[in-house]
């Protein structure tokens, strides 16, 4: 009997993982309406702001920020 709780346990936790999803930053639904931007995105515009300070590290977070807000503001 404990096995067959365990194997269905099993099964329904795998089915209810989102397969090929692609993963986005602010839902519409949340920090006022934002449009959804894709993390790849940001991710590449973060990483230009980086480059263009001359690659010198500790400001990620600003450049992540910096990124969101700029594309954000294009999307809408």
């Amino acid at each position: 009997m404990a096995e067959k709780i365990k194997k269905a346990t099993a099964a329904s936790t795998k089915a209810s993982k989102p397969s090929g999803a692609k993963k986005t930053v602010a839902p519409a639904e949340s920090q006022n309406h934002a449009p959804a931007v894709p993390v790849e995105r940001v991710a590449e515009l973060a990483h230009r702001f980086w480059r263009e300070r001359g690659g010198h590290h500790g400001h990620h977070n600003e450049d992540w920020l910096r990124a969101e807000q700029e594309l954000r503001g294009k999307a809408s």
